[in-house]
């Protein structure tokens, strides 16, 4: 238990470092932006498809779509997955 500790200990050293500009080599993965509503229109979906394909709320899709709001977490994930390969997410879906 102690290396778990002076691991997650170590890691938060590090962010806190980071967010002060002050780590070197820290690698930062940031998802690049997407257009919800190009991507919609890429799968052929109307808003309200999309949104039951995908399980996500339609007031939500109109939100992104809108700019209102921008996906995070597992949502903003599974749009670039979709993004990259949308057949073989609607295949997977079917």
């Amino acid at each position: 238990m102690n290396k778990t500790f002076e691991s997650i200990k170590r890691g938060l050293r590090q962010a806190v470092a980071h967010q002060k500009g002050k780590a070197r080599g820290v690698r930062v993965h940031t998802a690049a932006p997407l257009d919800i509503q190009a991507l919609r229109k890429k799968v052929g979906l109307t808003q309200e498809e999309f949104a039951a394909r995908f399980g996500i709320s339609l007031g939500t899709l109109r939100h992104w779509e809108r700019g209102d709001r921008r996906p995070h977490g597992a949502a903003l994930v599974l749009l670039q997955v979709i993004d990259k390969k949308p057949r073989a997410v609607l295949e997977a879906l079917s």
